[in-house]
C-alpha cells in the first residue's frame, strides 16, 4: 500500500511566508493523508536541502524529497497533488 506523501517545509526565522505555508499545510493535512515535516533553515538538514535545491526565497517546500516550491506555497497545486495521491492510496 502506498504511503502518505511527506511534505517538508524548510523555514527561516521571522518569515511571514513560512508561517503562511505552515497554516496552509495544517489545513491540507486536515483534508488529505499527508505527513508534514518542518526543518529549520539553520539546521544541518536545512542547510543541506538549501544547498541542493537553491531556493531563491523561503520557505522551501518538498514533496517526498522533490522540489515543489520556494516562497509562497502554491495551495491549489499542492491540494491537487495530495488529492491525486489520496486517490492512488485508496485504490490500493
Amino acid at each position: 500500500m502506498p504511503h502518505p506523501p511527506v511534505v517538508t517545509l524548510v523555514q527561516s526565522p521571522a518569515c511571514h511566508l513560512c508561517l503562511d505555508a505552515e497554516q496552509a499545510l495544517a489545513e491540507l493535512a486536515a483534508r488529505f493523508p499527508v505527513e508534514v515535516r518542518t526543518v529549520q533553515l539553520d539546521s544541518e538538514e536545512g542547510r543541506a536541502l538549501v544547498a541542493l535545491h537553491r531556493p531563491p526565497m523561503s520557505p522551501l517546500a518538498l514533496v517526498d524529497g522533490v522540489f515543489l516550491s520556494s516562497g509562497r506555497l502554491p495551495r491549489k497545486k499542492l491540494a491537487a497533488l495530495l488529492a491525486g495521491r489520496a486517490a492512488a492510496m485508496a485504490a490500493g
